[in-house]
């Protein structure tokens, strides 16, 4: 059975932002998704439950959505761990508060009142996790009733991984819009063009953009290169069929 999808246009949308690993693009897409929303007058909220590897004082991920995003995007960050590992084993070796799902819940309905869009972008994958009871990015979605949209890498191993964290999906019952290539490169290899056709049906779920590699180089022009990158259904132009005839296997 698939997962089930639907879009992110409706108003009041909450969409979790996760990936099939670390490194895959997660930030850069979830700017994407608040840039095109913000440039169509919609409020837009994102929030980072917990953040690691980044030192107090340091740009972090939400950081890097206002460069790319600009200054109209609401940024929420709950929690910051100086060293770069899996946020409950973070808090623990920095002695300091893990996240509960109370907090995050909270901050959530919070923000939801206030805005069109929410975007949660996780810390590593779906089921990683923030606190000693195992907490997860899945835990949250389903205790709030949000999406979950889920970036994976383009190349080989990719379809595995997917597969994986479309299972995890289906089994917690959460939904899905579909998933999007978080760095396409400009010379693919095979697998990566052969993994235009193989990469939804092992997600259950439809392929929704690419973002080209160097993508969030700097910030002119980010809004024009996310709308060609991103699939209507994220606010963008993007077009499946006509992406896949362009890099043929």
């Amino acid at each position: 059975m698939n997962a089930a999808t639907s879009s992110v246009d409706s108003p009041g949308q909450l969409l979790f932002v996760s990936g099939v690993g670390t490194e895959v693009g997660k930030t850069a897409v979830t700017a994407a998704i608040a840039t095109l929303a913000a440039r169509a007058g919609r409020s837009v909220a994102v929030l980072k439950p917990g953040q690691t590897g980044v030192a107090p004082g340091e740009a972090g991920d939400c950081a890097e959505v206002a460069r790319l995003a600009g200054t109209t995007v609401t940024l929420r960050e709950l929690a910051r761990y100086p060293e770069p590992l899996a946020p409950d084993t973070a808090a623990r070796r920095s002695g300091l508060p893990a996240l509960t799902l109370d907090q995050v819940t909270l901050e959530i309905k919070e923000l939801t009142a206030g805005h069109d869009l929410v975007l949660v972008e996780g810390a590593g994958g779906l089921l990683v996790r923030y606190n000693e009871d195992g907490l997860t990015l899945a835990d949250m979605a389903q205790a709030t009733g949000g999406e979950v949209l889920t970036v994976v890498t383009a190349g080989l191993g990719s379809l595995n991984s997917t597969g994986l964290n479309a299972e995890a999906l289906r089994a917690r019952g959460l939904r899905t819009p579909g998933i999007v290539i978080g760095s396409w490169p400009a010379d693919p290899d095979l697998a990566m063009r052969c993994n235009l056709a193989d990469l939804p049906k092992d997600a259950g779920a439809p392929l929704l953009g690419a973002l080209p590699a160097g993508a969030v180089a700097t910030a002119e022009g980010f809004a024009d290169r996310a709308a060609a990158a991103l699939a209507p259904a994220l606010g963008g132009v993007w077009d499946a069929a006509a992406f896949a005839r362009a890099h043929p296997a």
